[in-house]
C-alpha cells in the first residue's frame, strides 16, 4: 500500500510503520460498541487491523441492522466476545487498496456481507461456497481475524476486508437500500435460486419482516405466484405492493386444513417456534420448505411429514460471494431493494427494541455520517 496516499485519506488517525518493503497502517475509527449484553451502545474509537497487500479499506456509508446482530450481542446464540461492534450489512466506497489488489480501485461502490475472509483453498471455497469453508470462514464480527483479534462489524466509519469478500454495488442501488441486501437479500435469494423457483410456481413466504419482505420481492421477480403467511392480515396491502398475490392469516381457525398441498416452495423466515409438521402439510408432493429463520429453541419434526409426499425440509445459510454478486445484480436489474427506516448512531438501542417488537418496516439502516457529530467515550 502507498503510505502517502493512506495518510492523505485517513489524516491524523493513521499511524504509519514500515515492515520490510510493505507499509503498515493502524486505522482508528469511531464505532458503536457494547461492553456486555445488557450494556447500552457507546461510540468508541477502535483500531482496525493493519491492511495487508490483498486488503481493501472501505468508508462505510450505510449499515443495516439485522436480527442476527441482536441475537449475537445479547448472547442469545452463545457468549459473544466483548467489547463488540456488530453489523454485517455494509455499503460504502473503497478508500484504499493493497498493492496486490486487482479487483478494486479507490472510489468503487462496494458492499460487504456476513464474511470477511476464508481459507480460499478447501473444496467449498474453490466451489464458490465460502460460507461453508471447511476450515472456518471469518465472520464480519465476533470471529477471530487473521491477526488474532476479534472482528468488529459495520456499525463503524470504516472496515478492512480481504478483496475476495467485497462485492460491487450497482449504480442503480442507493447505499441505504443496498446495505440490507448483503444479508437479508442473499439469505433469501440463495434458496430461491438453488431450488429453481420459477414462473408459475406457487410460493409461500412465512413472515413479512426483514427477510420475508426481500423473499417476496425476489420470488415475485422470478415470476412466482407469491403468498405471504402471517399471523394477521395487518400487512396484506403492503405485501401486495411488494409483489405478493395475497396474504393468508395462519391464525384462522381452519387455515392448515384449507391449504393442504397448495405450495411448491415455502420460504420460512420465522425466528420463533412453529408447528413444523403442520406447515409441511401445506406443500405439494415433492415440495420444498427452505428454512432461513433461526429460532433460539430446538424445533421438532416428524419424519412422516417428509416421507409422505417425498417432501424436502432444508436449511440455507447466506450464500457464497459470487452468488451474492449475482443477487445484487438481479436486484438492480429488477429495481428491488430493502424498505428501510434510516436512523443515527444514537438511535440504535431504541431500534433494537423496535426490531424485537416487530415495529419496523422492514430494516433499520444506520446513517454512518452521524458518527461525525457523535462524541466518543
Amino acid at each position: 500500500m502507498n503510505p502517502v496516499n493512506l495518510q492523505k485519506l485517513f489524516g491524523t488517525n493513521t499511524q504509519k510503520a514500515t515492515v520490510g518493503s510493505m507499509a503498515r497502517v493502524s486505522i482508528q475509527v469511531k464505532a458503536l460498541q457494547k461492553t456486555g449484553p445488557e450494556a447500552p451502545f457507546e461510540v468508541k474509537v477502535i483500531n482496525r487491523r493493519d491492511p495487508r497487500e490483498d486488503d481493501v479499506v472501505i468508508d462505510i456509508r450505510a449499515a443495516g441492522i439485522c436480527h442476527s446482530d441482536i441475537h449475537t450481542i445479547r448472547n442469545e446464540w452463545g457468549p459473544a466476545h466483548f467489547p463488540l461492534s456488530v453489523g454485517h450489512e455494509i455499503a460504502g466506497v473503497v478508500s484504499a487498496v493493497g498493492s496486490g489488489v486487482t479487483k478494486w480501485k479507490v472510489g468503487d461502490r462496494v458492499g460487504v456481507g456476513c464474511l470477511v475472509d476464508s481459507c480460499g483453498e478447501c473444496e467449498q471455497c474453490l466451489a464458490g461456497f465460502e460460507n461453508h469453508c471447511l476450515k472456518g470462514a471469518v465472520g464480519t464480527y465476533n470471529s477471530e481475524d487473521v491477526d488474532g483479534t476479534i472482528t468488529q462489524g459495520g456499525y463503524s466509519e470504516k472496515v478492512v476486508v480481504n478483496e475476495r469478500f467485497v462485492c460491487s454495488i450497482p449504480d442503480e442501488l442507493e447505499f441505504d437500500v443496498a446495505a440490507p441486501l448483503l444479508c437479508a437479500g442473499i439469505t433469501t435469494y440463495s434458496p430461491i435460486a438453488r431450488w429453481n423457483v420459477k414462473e408459475g410456481d406457487k410460493v409461500a413466504v412465512m413472515g413479512l419482516g426483514g427477510l420475508g419482505h426481500m423473499g417476496v420481492q425476489i420470488a415475485a421477480a422470478k415470476g412466482a405466484d407469491v403468498t405471504v403467511l402471517s399471523r394477521s392480515l395487518r400487512k396484506a396491502e403492503l405485501a401486495k405492493t411488494l409483489g405478493a398475490a395475497r396474504t393468508l392469516a395462519t391464525t384462522d381457525e381452519n387455515f392448515f386444513e384449507d391449504h393442504v398441498g397448495e405450495f411448491d416452495f415455502i420460504l420460512n423466515t420465522i425466528s420463533a417456534s412453529i408447528p413444523v409438521d403442520k406447515y409441511l402439510r401445506l406443500l405439494k408432493p415433492h415440495g420444498v420448505m427452505a428454512v432461513v429463520g433461526l429460532p433460539p429453541e430446538a424445533q421438532a419434526v416428524s419424519f412422516g411429514s417428509l416421507i409422505g409426499g417425498s417432501k424436502v425440509l432444508t436449511g440455507s445459510n447466506i450464500g457464497g460471494i459470487a452468488e451474492t454478486q449475482e443477487m445484487l445484480n438481479f436486484c438492480a436489474e429488477h429495481g428491488l431493494g430493502a424498505l428501510i427506516e434510516k436512523i443515527g448512531v444514537n438511535d440504535v438501542d431504541a431500534a433494537y427494541e423496535r426490531v424485537v417488537a416487530g415495529d419496523v418496516q422492514f430494516r433499520f439502516v444506520i446513517d454512518t455520517e452521524t458518527f461525525t457529530e457523535a462524541e466518543a467515550v
